[in-house]
């Protein structure tokens, strides 16, 4: 039998707002939705880090903001990171370590005096794109985040993959494909492995890689911005975060062949990334040389609170 769940959007209805929270390592972004998909309003705050309490008033705070901007009913979608175990409701997986273990559906619904719908964010970025975004129409549709860690999320037909563990896309804490002998086993992961692609590809991935080899402490985007001035360390930083993250997305096409791929968080911003992908990622791929698609996200660092806030769009798991 089987036991896979997956939703199918629907449109959105005329007489209800959406609210889209998504809950993100260091901000956590709010939007309201109007009909047809309209931004009514967002709004954005910093993530109090490593305290649930103060996690969960802060998404209070900015949700009562929200509302201010309609009059109508309001219907309330969140993305996290880490996903929902289908079998206890409580929350798993996620890189923010303090969300672990709690109900945080139940938790929010009592703050806020109703029902809340959670989604993994990557699964929200990804049902965004594939919705009305980049990916639009597109048959397969994988969504990856880079940024604070790395995650992603399955589209086949409208329908959002989610599996009966919660965890359908999830690659942040496979290994690292086709380690070198330098790349192994590969840095600490706060999961309690090492090599995890997280590690590698996302932005703090990105700044360690960079610690590591000149012993300079710099954000990723400074790394970037340094790179197109021409330096030469700062270049061959990008050139191997590339090769690593070409990896980690060959073995998504080798797996579920995706018509596109389309990648959202901070590091999507990225240019060159659309450029070096296609090319270090053919070598890998069991097939013959067809073009890969690999785009921004239509929506910017606003596809997956857009994404949160369709969440009431679904039907109920099945």
């Amino acid at each position: 039998m089987n036991t896979s769940r997956h939703y199918r959007l629907s449109s959105i209805g005329q007489s209800t707002c959406r609210i889209g929270i998504d809950l993100g390592g260091s901000k956590i972004e709010g939007i309201l939705m109007g009909p047809g998909a309209t931004e009514l309003a967002r709004y954005r705050v910093a993530t109090p880090r490593n305290d649930y309490r103060d996690t969960i008033d802060a998404i209070v705070g900015l949700t009562a903001k929200l509302r201010q901007g309609c009059t109508a009913e309001v219907k309330i979608g969140i993305g996290v990171p880490g996903s929902v175990s289908p079998r206890t409701g409580l929350i798993q997986n996620a890189n923010s370590t303090w969300l672990i273990g709690r109900r945080l559906d139940r938790d929010l619904a009592d703050a806020l005096g109703g029902p809340v719908r959670l989604a993994n964010d990557a699964n929200c970025f990804a049902l965004s794109e594939a919705t009305d975004g980049a990916a639009e129409n597109a048959h397969i549709v994988f969504g990856a985040i880079l940024g604070t860690g790395y995650g992603g999320g399955i589209v086949v037909d409208g329908r959002l993959l989610d599996g009966p563990r919660g965890i359908a896309g999830e690659l942040g804490h496979n290994p690292l494909p086709w380690a070198t002998s330098e790349e192994y086993p590969g840095p600490q992961c706060w999961c309690g492995r090492k090599g995890c692609l997280e590690t590698w590809v996302s932005g703090p991935g990105m700044a360690s890689d960079h610690a590591r080899t000149t012993g300079e402490t710099l954000a990723a985007v400074e790394i970037a911005a340094r790179a197109e001035l021409g330096n030469e360390a700062a270049r061959a930083i990008l050139s191997r975060h590339a090769d690593r993250l070409a990896r980690a997305l060959a073995h998504v096409v080798n797996i579920i062949d995706p018509d596109v791929i389309v990648l959202g968080g901070g590091l999507s911003q990225l240019s060159y990334l659309y450029e070096q992908l296609p090319k270090f990622m053919a070598p890998h791929i069991f097939a013959e040389r067809a073009p890969i698609v690999i785009k921004p996200p239509k929506w910017g660092d606003a596809s997956g609170v857009r994404g949160a806030a369709r969440l009431w769009d679904l039907p109920e798991r099945t």
